[in-house]
C-alpha cells in the first residue's frame, strides 16, 4: 500500500515551501514518525515525519524545488520491496567490485614491474616534480612511463590550477528565509519613515547585581542572570508609559496594543529570526531568562515553530554579542520601534564632577516617525536609560 507524503500546514500566512534536504533515499526503510525530508519556508525550517513505516518508492519534489502547502513530496511504499531491491542491487554490484579489484591489482603489478625499467631521465623528472609513478598514465602498451607522459601529466595539473584560479565567483540560490528577510527589510525602509535616536547607559549597577546574585539566581531558576531580562523589563515599562511605541499603523488607523510581546532578534546560520516573548509584562526575570535560552537553542537547531515567531509588538536586537559599538537597527514591520543594544566598554565619564571609568553601552532606538514624534522617541529611550541605571526601579515597578 502506497501513501503520499504531503507538505503540512505551517501557518496561515505560509503558502509555499522549498525542499531543503532529503534525509532518506529511495528504497531506504524507515519507521513511523522518522524525519524524511527537511523543508524551508520564509520563516522556519521544519522536518516532515513519516506518516507510516515503509520506504521511499519515489521522490516527487527534488531538493531546491518550490512546492505549495498540501503538495506531494514523495510516495511511501512497503519497506519489504525496498529490501528486495537492495538485495538484488547488491548481488549485481558485488561481482563488478570483485572484477574492479582484480583489475587494479593487475595494473599495480604492471606499474611496479615497469617502474624498474624507468630511464634515468624519467626518474629524475619524477623526483624533481615530487610525482608518484603510479599516478601517471602512459600511452605505451607495455606500461612503461616516458618523459612525454610526465610532461602531459604536468600540463594537465597546470591547466587545472588555471581553471581553479579563474573561478572567482560562486553563485548560490537565496534561501526562502533569506529572500523574505531581504524583502521585509526593504519594505520597512520603503514604507516607514525611519529615524534613529541614540543614548548611552552606565551598566555598573546591573553588572554589580549580576556578580552578587548570579549564583542564587542560577540555583533557583537553573539559568544565568543575563542582561536581556533587564532590557526586556525596562522596555515593557517604557512601552507602558509611551503607548505609541507599542502601536502599529494599519491602513488609515493607529492600533494601540494592550499586550506586550517582545521579539528577541537571534542570528542563525540561515539568517535573522525573531522569536517572541509573549506577555513579557507578566514574566519574572527567571521566566524571561529561561525562555530566551529555550528560544535561542531552538533557533540554532532550526526547530522554531510558528507559535514561537508569531506576533511581537516591539523588538530588541543585541549587536553587542558580535562586538558592535553602534548601529541603526531596522524596524521589524509592522512594529513601530526597535531597540539596539551594543558592546559594553569601559570609557571615561564624568560622575559627580569627577572623571571615572565606567562600563558604558550605546543604545539605539529606531522608530517610525509617522506614528512616533521626536519628543516621544527621546523620552522613551531616556526612560529605558533611567531604569537600567537604577535597576531597583525595575524591581519596584516605579
Amino acid at each position: 500500500m502506497t501513501v503520499e507524503l504531503i507538505v503540512p500546514t505551517l501557518g496561515e500566512s505560509i503558502t509555499e515551501a522549498t525542499v531543503s534536504k532529503w534525509l532518506k533515499k529511495v528504497g531506504e526503510p524507515f519507521d513511523i514518525d522518522e524525519p524524511l525530508v527537511e523543508i524551508e519556508t520564509d520563516k522556519i525550517t521544519v522536518e516532515v515525519p513519516a506518516p507510516q513505516a515503509g520506504s521511499l518508492s519515489e521522490i516527487k519534489a527534488k531538493e531546491g524545488s518550490d512546492i505549495h502547502i498540501g503538495g506531494v513530496l514523495g510516495i511511501i511504499g512497503d519497506s519489504n520491496g525496498s529490501k528486495k531491491i537492495q538485495t538484488n542491487e547488491t548481488k549485481n554490484i558485488e561481482p563488478k567490485k570483485e572484477k574492479i579489484v582484480e583489475q587494479n591489482i593487475k595494473d599495480n603489478k604492471k606499474i611496479n614491474k615497469n617502474n624498474n625499467k624507468l630511464s634515468p631521465s624519467v626518474k629524475k623528472m619524477l623526483v624533481e616534480n615530487n610525482l608518484d609513478a603510479s599516478s601517471i598514465k602512459t600511452q605505451r602498451d607495455d606500461g612503461r612511463i616516458t618523459k612525454e607522459d610526465i610532461l602531459n601529466h604536468l600540463e594537465g595539473k597546470n591547466s587545472l590550477k588555471k581553471q581553479k584560479s579563474t573561478d572567482r565567483e560562486e553563485i548560490v540560490p537565496m534561501s526562502k528565509i533569506r529572500q523574505t528577510i531581504a524583502t521585509r527589510l526593504k519594505e520597512s525602509q520603503n514604507t516607514a519613515a525611519i529615524l534613529t535616536t541614540f543614548n548611552e547607559v552606565d551598566m555598573s549597577a546591573i553588572i554589580e547585581i549580576r556578580e552578587k546574585k548570579n549564583d542564587d539566581f542560577k540555583e533557583r531558576y537553573g539559568v544565568k542572570l543575563g542582561f536581556m531580562s533587564f532590557f526586556v523589563k525596562a522596555a515593557v515599562m517604557s512601552l507602558q508609559e509611551f503607548p505609541a511605541v507599542n502601536a502599529e499603523i494599519r491602513e488609515n488607523n493607529i492600533v494601540y496594543k494592550n499586550h506586550f510581546d517582545i521579539g528577541i532578534a537571534v542570528g542563525t546560520e540561515k539568517g535573522l529570526v525573531v522569536p517572541v516573548l509573549t506577555n513579557a509584562d507578566e514574566m519574572t526575570f527567571g521566566d524571561i531568562e529561561k525562555k530566551i535560552v529555550e528560544l535561542s537553542d531552538k533557533a540554532k537547531e532550526g526547530s522554531l515553530t510558528m507559535d514561537d515567531l508569531s506576533g511581537g509588538t516591539f523588538t530588541i536586537s543585541n549587536g553587542g554579542v558580535y562586538g558592535s559599538m553602534l548601529s541603526t537597527p531596522i524596524i521589524n514591520r509592522p512594529q513601530s520601534g526597535i531597540l539596539g543594544m551594543h558592546n559594553i566598554q569601559k570609557r571615561a565619564v564624568v560622575v559627580d564632577d569627577e572623571i571615572v571609568a565606567r562600563p558604558m553601552m550605546y543604545l539605539a532606538f529606531s522608530y517610525d516617525h509617522r506614528i512616533i514624534d521626536g519628543k516621544e522617541s527621546v523620552g522613551f529611550l531616556v526612560k529605558i536609560k533611567s531604569l537600567l541605571e537604577n535597576p531597583s526601579k525595575i524591581v519596584l515597578g516605579i
